[in-house]
């Protein structure tokens, strides 16, 4: 891997800003390789150099990886002048500037949402080629019929003239609204809503539990999130 600066290193990991690197510089609080650093400028092997600041190690992690359960009432986006986003609910621990929401849910959807700063990787599991799949929980206000049920699964026909792909559709709480679970290998604005609506139902409640192989942490609250672990990763594009 090419070099980089010190203090590039440093605040690309959002620990130390580059003044705060040349403060820490001058108090001889870094080291690199065992040797104190005594200039800002030096050039160094992010993968392979031992860092420590304050005789803490610094690990470099070129990108990283979250998984967050979105609250009601979040957005979507880097930035709103309205409402809260999802990166207002990332803790600074784990803050980087450059992260971004990988796909969307809607304001009022609830569940997994994976932010990372790593383009690559996005576009890899938003890809349309990728089938990446996605697994909700929706509520609906009323019963369906069977045969209404076999249209959604075959690829229903919304209002706008939109034909969706198959998706897999099962009943999982059979009552005065009943609770499916719905797997989707696409995500068009408000598909699930628009689906159910093309039925004459709406939608009171839905919760994204899955990305590709990876479920929603049972044990992550609300309004929380952490890193996902290298095997996860590498599940999220398991179709």
């Amino acid at each position: 891997m090419a070099t980089m600066r010190l203090d590039r290193f440093f605040s690309s990991q959002e620990i130390l800003s580059r003044k705060e690197v040349k403060e820490a510089v001058r108090k001889k609080e870094i080291t690199v390789n065992g040797q104190i650093a005594n200039k800002i400028e030096m050039q160094i092997d992010p993968q392979t150099a031992q860092v420590c600041y304050k005789g803490q190690a610094v690990l470099y992690e070129p990108f990283i990886y979250l998984m967050m359960n979105k609250p009601q009432g979040v957005v979507c986006a880097t930035e709103d002048k309205i409402h809260k986003t999802v990166l207002d609910l990332v803790p600074k621990e784990l803050f980087r500037s450059d992260l971004f929401p990988a796909g969307r849910l809607d304001k009022d959807t609830v569940g997994f949402v994976l932010l990372t700063n790593d383009g690559d990787f996005a576009h890899r599991i938003l890809s349309p080629k990728s089938h990446v799949s996605k697994r909700y929980e929706v509520r609906i206000d009323g019963r369906i019929t069977a045969q209404e049920e076999e249209l959604l699964r075959q690829g229903i026909t919304l209002a706008d003239g939109y034909v969706c792909k198959p998706c897999t559709l099962t009943l999982i709480d059979d009552c005065e609204n009943p609770v499916y679970e719905i797997i989707l290998i696409e995500g068009k604005y408000h598909q699930i809503k628009r689906m159910f609506g093309s039925v004459g139902r709406g939608v009171l409640f839905l919760k994204r539990t899955h990305i590709g192989g990876v479920e929603l942490d049972k044990n992550l609250p609300e309004c929380r999130c952490r890193k996902m672990m290298h095997k996860e990763i590498d599940q999220i594009l398991c179709k």
